[in-house]
């Protein structure tokens, strides 16, 4: 289990090496954002190949599932930052760390990158080992996956709908799935993991906890909602009030 483990290491390292290759040659680090949900696409796929026992009926809807996850989230991406400058964020860091920031990017942006997606994998590499027959659990989890999958690409949807219309750019998103809650592709993420998490769990992955905890952190407390609230308060007055009506993370009842 622990080389079938390391080789999906091995191959999103891989992955990341050739992405960061491209980005120098692009000078533009924000390339690695789409290539990061089809890094658990390519851990899936190699956890697959390598794991001898019968994955069943279970290894393949944990391959489709995270394989239709991560192609809509890429092409969202991709589409979103097409003919846009590197993400600010990128700025940022590049404007830090200088002259060196090309060559520090391979540790502090893909490096760090790849093994959060590593560790993120376990709920993968849990769930395609697994041979036992589906189950209750394995229906729940298939239904959270469906829910966070709603809300993840409903909500992308409406945001690009929202940022299209050149009248609105003072303007706070704050209707369909936004009403609820302020983050609501986020919160699909989140229901995406705990729901493969599941699908681990009717394999017997308890082990694989680590996966969607972290990834639950990442969104909550580091790159997700902390992050992105951080900016919309210092560039948007109107968010203040926004925030106060609605609810962060998980939905809920819109307030006065």
């Amino acid at each position: 289990m622990l080389l079938v483990w390391l080789a999906g290491l091995g191959a999103i390292a891989l992955a990341l090496l050739v992405t960061w290759l491209v980005s120098l040659a692009k000078r533009d680090v924000s390339i690695v954002d789409p290539v990061w949900p089809l890094l658990f696409a390519l851990a899936a796929a190699v956890y697959a190949h390598a794991t001898p026992a019968p994955g069943g009926a279970r290894r393949t809807l944990v391959l489709v599932l995270v394989g239709l996850w991560a192609l809509r989230l890429s092409a969202h991406l991709v589409w979103r930052g097409w003919g846009e400058p590197e993400d600010r964020r990128y700025q940022a860091m590049r404007r830090r760390q200088g002259p060196r920031f090309p060559v520090k990017s391979l540790a502090t942006v893909f490096g760090l990158q790849g093994v959060l997606a590593w560790i993120v994998s376990l709920p993968l590499l849990a769930a395609v080992d697994g041979g036992a027959a589906l189950g209750v659990l394995d229906g729940l989890g298939v239904a959270l996956w469906a829910l966070g999958f709603f809300f993840e690409s409903v909500g992308d949807l409406q945001l690009a709908r929202f940022k299209a219309d050149p009248s609105r750019a003072a303007e706070v998103m704050d209707r369909g799935l936004w009403r609820y809650t302020r983050h609501p592709n986020y919160f699909g993420d989140f229901c995406v993991w705990w729901g493969i998490y599941l699908l681990a769990l009717g394999a017997g992955g308890w082990w694989s906890l680590p996966g969607p905890l972290l990834m639950s952190f990442l969104l909550l407390r580091v790159s997700g909602v902390t992050l992105l609230e951080k900016d919309l308060k210092k560039r948007r007055p109107a968010y203040r009030d926004y925030v106060r009506r609605t609810n962060a993370f998980f939905p809920g009842p819109p307030g006065r």
